[in-house]
């Protein structure tokens, strides 16, 4: 054992900064509830009447000036190196502001308060319920449940339980058939086959070509080799597809019907609208309230009797306030910038949709705008924009391009659009490889790879061309 001395240099970042930033990538909602959240903690801010007219608030409203701007442009040159070391020492958390302990605590309350989904197991606990078991049979139902996956699988084996509980393998049996009886049907199968097996006993089509198609030739329809089974079963390889196709109305996954996410509805912080001919873009800044300094507290600050304590609280509490509105003044006069330059330079996707989207990079607006590449990232991440094609995430705009032989500059998202629609209208009898996909887009004047055809293939969830073929 030794000591030693070493020095280190770190860059620490200050807690109004970490605050900017905080405010820069969050999406409107977050804002909004961290505003909220600051009024609470900070005395001296208040909200502006809602009577006031736009001017009048922009003139009530601080901006920024160019001292504070090189202090926030500062953020973007930070490298991931040392928001590492930010987020290993505990003093930056991307989920809200630094705050009190109480703060925090009304932050956690409202997490712990918000609904949540009922899950696979909890609902088949609760079907449970309703049948009368004797102690042991309700053991080994649990214990089942407890071993049932969120797709609705069973992720063991009842000799296996039985070996870990000492409950006989018999119980496990019968709480397993019961289990399988439950909903949503197919749940508690132990493999795809009888997941789907047990769908059809439920429907009465124990005797249906699916049914046997499914027990006895799993295999060749997991590879869709109807030809083998039409071969094997004495049929035609139409009447194979035609069961084929009654078998994909199945759910493979029964449980996820729980695990569905819940609708995230996005409040787009931009909207472009095309008026006389030309697209404007309307910042959404009605749902972030709009603060000031109270006078209240500048007429403390100003009165003698004042001990200096108090005087300290309130400055501190004061120049606190003014970073919070100059903060949310830069973000929306950023976020406005970046709006206009994608709306400038993407007018074609605005007239005819994603297939004409143009490649842009985060580089090209940050030059134009004339801040950081990694401030426009933190600026469009998690921001939604309403256009006339639909709302977007303000990052989709961004997409590296091809150079077309006619010397045009084309977004992935193009290509991927044409492939698309390539793969739709194709002959389902002999469907596009992707060699022949390349010819096609080669032809087009769109050079590509078939390894980037096939990336974009899986990209889009389509199958390959052997999975594709109908007969």
């Amino acid at each position: 054992m030794h000591q030693s001395q070493n020095f280190a240099l770190h860059q620490v970042l200050a807690p109004q900064l970490q605050q900017s930033l905080l405010i820069l990538q969050a999406p409107l909602l977050e804002l909004r509830n961290l505003v909220q959240q600051e009024m609470e903690t900070n005395p001296v801010l208040e909200e502006l009447p809602n009577e006031l007219s736009p001017e009048e608030r922009n003139g009530a409203e601080s901006s920024a000036d160019d001292k504070f701007k090189e202090e926030f442009e500062k953020l973007a040159t930070l490298d991931e190196e040392w928001r590492d070391y930010m987020a290993q020492s505990g003093s930056y958390s991307p989920e809200g502001f630094r705050g009190s302990q109480e703060a925090k605590d009304k932050r956690q309350f409202f997490f712990d308060s918000i609904a949540t989904q009922e899950t696979l197991q909890q609902n088949l606990i609760g079907q449970l319920n309703q049948t009368a078991l004797n102690a042991d049979d309700r053991k080994a139902a649990e214990l089942i449940i407890g071993n049932i996956d969120d797709n609705g699988f069973l992720q063991s084996t009842p000799e296996e339980m039985a070996l870990n509980s000492g409950i006989p393998k018999e119980d496990f049996e019968r709480m397993l058939a019961l289990i399988q009886s439950l909903y949503p049907p197919g749940v508690g199968a132990r493999d795809l086959r009888e997941c789907l097996l047990i769908q059809l006993e439920r429907e009465g089509k124990q005797n249906s070509l699916e049914y046997k198609i499914i027990s006895e030739h799993m295999e060749d329809l997991g590879k869709r080799r109807y030809p083998e089974i039409a071969r094997r079963m004495g049929m035609s390889v139409e009447k194979v597809q035609e069961c084929a196709n009654h078998i994909a109305r199945l759910n493979p996954r029964p449980g996820q019907i729980f695990t569905t996410a819940p609708p995230n509805y996005v409040l787009p912080d931009v909207t472009v609208e095309k008026m006389n001919g030309d697209y404007q873009v309307i910042l959404n800044g009605e749902q972030i309230p709009h603060l000031r300094i109270s006078n209240t507290y500048k007429d403390i600050m100003a009165q003698d009797g004042n001990g200096s304590e108090v005087k300290d609280y309130i400055r501190d509490k004061i120049r606190g306030g003014k970073f919070l509105i100059r903060s949310i003044h830069q973000r929306q006069q950023t976020i406005s910038n970046i709006a206009q330059q994608i709306v400038s330079r993407q007018r074609d996707f605005f007239e005819h949709g994603s297939s004409h989207l143009k490649p842009m990079t985060m580089k090209e607006i940050a030059d134009a705008v004339g801040v950081h590449e990694t401030t426009v990232s933190r600026a469009v991440s998690g921001k939604y924009m309403a256009t006339p094609q639909g709302v977007f995430e303000m990052k989709y705009f961004f997409t590296p391009g091809y150079q077309t032989a006619a010397g045009e500059s084309m977004s992935n998202t193009s290509v991927k659009e044409a492939i698309l629609d390539l793969v739709k209208n194709e002959d389902g009898n002999a469907p596009l490889s992707d060699q022949e996909i390349v010819q096609i887009l080669s032809e087009r004047g769109i050079p590509i790879a078939r390894r980037t055809v096939a990336k974009y293939r899986t990209e889009l969830n389509l199958l390959p061309s052997n999975m594709r073929r109908k007969y």
